[in-house]
């Protein structure tokens, strides 16, 4: 396990040496808060909660990690001082409210600030993974990019029933495959750019990273209360690497058809 980011710990890197094409991102691990940037003014319980970080999804990624013999780039600091999957432009990269969530350290950030954390926080996290896809590519893998996230079951106190969504860029060759086989393969509420889409602003990783370089990629949201604990991420893992491994099958061998064809 390495870890970067001048002094922050702003990202991890497992398994680096990993064999696999399959590279997994977890934007929103972790629920740190350091001390260079407080609290935010928030509650021990606000910074708990889901609005802070994805709950599960960080022993998911390394469960597929380990599974798939895939390296893991991991955020280390939480989501609400820089949200990583938000380009620094975006007001939702330092929301100054979430869902239902005053942020009030947030609010009314003047330029440095945000550039402070920018510095901070995206540029070593993207320049990471970064490296990552270069040495890859350089080596002659080409990446597989799966970003893993989790979503809360009620929003805006509305109950959400998918299970498991898949989300992409601009190519949507390999979720469809993801979603083909997470159909044929579990029982899973498996569905197509849910809860999210592109259109939400959710998939600057994949297209800061995936998409400029044709990589195939997924973002896979899974609702959190079927990853609460470590029986149930070893349940998923079970469930979502081989869904993962056929679905790479599935695209190279439809890609193979076409060439030949």
């Amino acid at each position: 396990m390495a870890a970067t980011g001048n002094a922050l710990p702003v990202v991890t890197i497992e398994n680096g040496n990993g064999k696999s094409p399959f590279l997994i991102v977890c934007e929103h691990a972790s629920n740190h808060f350091p001390a260079a940037f407080g609290t935010l003014g928030l509650s021990e319980n606000v910074r708990a909660a889901h609005v802070a970080w994805d709950p599960g999804a960080l022993a998911l990624a390394r469960g597929l990690s380990a599974a798939l013999d895939a390296p893991l780039v991991a955020a280390g600091i939480s989501r609400l001082i820089y949200d990583l999957n938000r380009p620094p432009h975006a007001p939702s990269a330092m929301a100054a409210r979430s869902e239902v969530f005053d942020i009030p350290g947030n609010t009314g950030l003047d330029d440095e600030e945000r550039r402070r954390r920018t510095e901070q926080i995206y540029l070593p996290f993207h320049d990471a993974l970064r490296a990552q896809i270069a040495c890859r590519l350089a080596a002659g893998v080409v990446p597989v990019m799966v970003t893993v996230h989790s979503f809360t079951p009620v929003y805006f106190g509305a109950r959400r029933d998918v299970e498991f969504g898949i989300i992409h860029d601009t190519d949507p060759a390999f979720a469809r495959a993801v979603l083909a086989e997470a159909l044929a393969r579990t029982r899973l509420v498996s569905r197509l750019n849910e809860p999210y889409s592109a259109a939400d602003g959710v998939t600057h990783t994949l297209m800061l990273h995936a998409t400029p370089f044709g990589l195939a990629h997924a973002m896979l949201e899974i609702r959190n209360d079927l990853i609460a604990d470590d029986a149930a991420v070893a349940a998923m893992t079970g469930q979502i690497a081989p869904v993962l491994s056929a679905a790479l099958s599935a695209l190279s061998a439809d890609v193979g058809e076409r060439a030949a064809g």
